[in-house]
């Protein structure tokens, strides 16, 4: 079992679950998350998600896929950053340890995530992705699982200058292309 970073539209993902950066509320939101209800199909993901909402920011619910490749959806509503003393660091920790756990319990081998957070939720996104890499190792150690993080466009990671070197380093190194 392993972790990957993919470059592309997490919705492609052929795998057990993707993982949407939700809102408290499992309503159709833009970003990621609007692309996900799309591909899905708008209206059987919201029958869907009603009943399961709200949820606490760092809780993960799981819906089926519908019109996805993958055969299903974990929800997760990672922290809005207001300036990082609003507990973010460990809420947005909780949205992916979470969401593997719930995997995990559902007996899913493979799972994709968007990088939760980072768009229009404000997370800075090398603190993001920090949390991301390390949640999502941790977990694996203990818990063999195919895990995918995917990043729209691995040029803007890359060029990004608050982003360390090591780290851009590190997403080159575990990033897979077709």
């Amino acid at each position: 079992m392993a972790f990957t970073i993919r470059e592309g539209d997490i919705t492609r993902f052929e795998g057990d679950a993707i993982v949407n950066a939700a809102n408290t509320q499992l309503k159709m939101g833009g970003g990621v998350c609007g692309a996900i209800f799309r591909a899905a199909g708008a209206d059987q993901l919201r029958q869907a998600c009603d009943p399961l909402a709200p949820i606490s920011t760092g809780e993960a619910v799981i819906t089926p896929g519908f019109s996805l490749a993958a055969k299903h959806v974990i929800h997760t509503a990672g922290p809005v950053y207001e300036g990082g003393h609003r507990q973010e660091e460990k809420l947005l920790r909780d949205s992916y340890i979470h969401s593997l756990e719930l995997a995990k319990d559902k007996g899913l081998s493979s799972v994709a995530f968007p990088l939760i957070s980072s768009g229009i939720y404000g997370y800075p996104v090398a603190e993001a992705l920090q949390i991301a890499i390390e949640s999502i190792e941790t977990f694996i150690e203990d818990n063999p699982m195919d895990v995918t993080l995917y990043l729209f466009s691995m040029d803007t990671y890359l060029k990004d200058q608050s982003i360390p070197e090591s780290l851009r380093a590190y997403l080159k190194e575990k990033l897979v292309r077709r």
